[in-house]
C-alpha cells in the first residue's frame, strides 16, 4: 500500500466525542462469558452481527483489507489484546504521553476490533470487517497528560490528523463529533482527503452531545468526510444518531462485540446504539475497497458506499441514514454510470440539472399530393351508391299488372 507525506498548520480545536463508551464492570444478563470486566479475560462466543448484516464474509472473497492502514485516532489501541497479533498494531504516536499502544479507556481498543480484530479460532467469534488491515493509533485524549479529555481533543485532533497522513494512513477513522466547525480540523481533513486519504467520522450521538438539536455535526460535515449514523439490529437509525445533511451512510451501533482492552472480548452500547461504532465498521468497508481499487479517489469510494448502500428508495437520501446502510461486497462489485440511481457519480451531472429530454412535434397540415385523386374516387363511390340506392327503390315501389 503507498505511502504519502504531507503536513499541516498544528493549532487548537475543541471537539467533543461523538460515542466514547466505556464498559459495564457487571456482567451482562444473557451471557457470563459476554461481562465487561478489567483484568478478567472473557470472549464473545457469538460472530458479531455487523459481520453479517455488511455481509462482510460474502466480502472478504474479494478483499480483506491486507495491507491497508486504517488510522484510528482515539484514545489509543491496546496491542496486548489476543485478536492484535504482533505486527497487526503499528507503533503509532501519542499526544498525550506514553504509547499510542495502551489504551485507558477502552474507546480506541473497541474501534479498532471492529475494523480489524484477527480471527483467533474457536476461544472467540468476534472479527473485525477487514481482518487484514493495519491499525495505526493516533492517541489524542488518556495517556500521562491528565487534562480534561475535552481539552485534550481540543488541542490534538487536527495535529492527529496530519500526523496520520504523514505516517501512511489511507483511511482515518474519526469516532467523535462537535457543532462547531473549526478551520483547523477542516484545514487537516482537506489535506487528507487532497492525499488520497478516505476520511470517516461520526454523526453524532444525541445522548453525548452538548448540543442536541439535530443539524450538522462535524467533522462528518466537513467536505470530502463520510459521516456516518448508527443502526439498531434491524437496520433503523433511531433518535440515538443526531440527523442532519451531514449524515451519508449508516451501520450497526448497538449489541457490538469486539476487542476489550486487554482482556479478550465485549459488548458494548447495549442500552442504544452508539456512532461511535458504526463509524468503525463504514471505516472497515473503506478499507476493503481500498485494497480492490488502490488508485481510486476518496471520492470514487465515497461514492461507491452510498450509491450501493441498503436503502428503502433508491433515489433518496435522507437526513436520518442518508443513502442507506453500507454493503461492501456491492460496493465492490458494482458498475456505474449516470443512469444509476443515488448519488451523484464523481464527474457525472447533477440530476437537477440535467434538462429534460423534449421531442417537438409539428401539428402544422401539411398539403396532401394525391387529395385530388382521392376526391375523385370518393365521387365515383358516392355516384354508384347513388344508383344502386335507385335502383332498388325502383323495384320496391313498381305497380304489378292486371290479369
Amino acid at each position: 500500500m503507498r505511502r504519502r507525506t504531507g503536513a499541516a498548520g498544528l493549532v487548537a480545536v475543541g471537539l467533543l466525542a461523538a460515542g466514547v463508551v466505556v464498559p459495564v464492570a457487571t456482567p451482562l444478563a444473557h451471557a457470563e462469558p459476554r461481562a465487561c470486566t478489567e483484568n478478567q479475560v472473557r470472549y464473545v462466543a457469538e460472530e458479531p452481527g455487523g459481520i453479517a448484516r455488511l455481509g462482510a464474509r460474502r466480502a472478504w472473497g474479494l478483499s480483506t483489507g491486507k495491507g491497508v492502514v486504517v488510522a484510528v485516532v482515539d484514545s489509543g489501541v491496546s496491542a496486548t489484546n489476543a485478536h492484535f497479533p504482533r505486527g497487526s498494531v503499528l507503533p503509532g504516536r501519542s499526544f498525550v504521553g506514553g504509547p499510542a499502544t495502551t489504551d485507558e479507556s477502552s474507546h480506541g481498543t473497541a474501534i479498532a476490533g471492529i475494523i480489524a480484530a484477527r480471527d483467533i479460532g474457536e476461544r472467540s467469534g468476534v472479527v473485525g470487517v477487514a481482518p487484514d488491515a493495519l491499525i495505526l493509533p493516533v492517541k489524542i485524549t488518556g495517556g500521562e497528560a491528565g487534562d480534561d479529555e475535552a481539552q485534550q481533543r481540543a488541542a490534538n485532533l487536527a495535529p492527529g490528523i496530519t500526523w496520520a497522513v504523514s505516517a501512511g494512513a489511507d483511511v482515518i477513522n474519526l469516532s467523535l463529533s462537535t457543532a462547531a466547525d473549526r478551520p483547523d480540523v477542516r484545514a487537516a481533513v482537506a489535506a487528507a482527503v487532497r492525499a488520497g486519504v478516505v476520511v470517516v467520522a461520526s454523526g453524532g450521538n444525541r445522548d453525548q452531545a452538548a448540543e442536541v438539536k439535530d443539524g450538522l455535526r462535524f467533522p462528518a460535515a466537513n467536505p470530502g468526510v463520510i459521516g456516518v449514523a448508527a443502526t439498531t439490529g434491524s437496520d433503523v437509525v433511531t433518535e440515538d444518531s443526531i440527523h442532519g445533511p451531514h449524515v451519508d451512510v449508516a451501520a450497526p451501533g448497538d449489541d457490538v462485540a469486539t476487542t476489550f482492552r486487554a482482556w479478550g472480548d465485549c459488548i458494548f452500547s447495549q442500552e442504544g446504539q452508539s456512532s461511535s461504532y458504526a463509524t468503525a465498521y463504514v471505516s472497515g468497508a473503506a478499507a476493503l475497497l481500498r485494497q480492490r481499487f488502490p488508485s481510486a479517489s476518496p471520492a470514487d469510494l465515497t461514492y461507491r458506499l452510498q450509491a450501493t448502500a441498503s436503502r428503502g428508495t433508491r433515489t433518496v437520501r435522507d437526513d436520518v441514514s442518508g443513502w442507506g446502510v453500507v454493503q461492501p461486497y456491492e460496493a465492490m462489485t458494482a458498475t456505474f454510470d449516470d443512469s444509476v440511481a443515488g448519488p451523484v457519480r464523481p464527474g457525472g451531472t447533477p440530476r437537477a440539472s440535467v434538462a429534460p429530454r423534449v421531442t417537438t412535434v409539428d401539428l402544422t397540415p401539411s398539403p396532401d399530393p394525391r387529395a385530388g385523386d382521392r376526391t375523385t374516387v370518393l365521387w365515383l363511390l358516392l355516384g354508384v351508391a347513388v344508383a344502386v340506392l335507385g335502383l332498388g327503390m325502383g323495384r320496391m315501389l313498381r305497380v304489378p299488372r292486371g290479369s
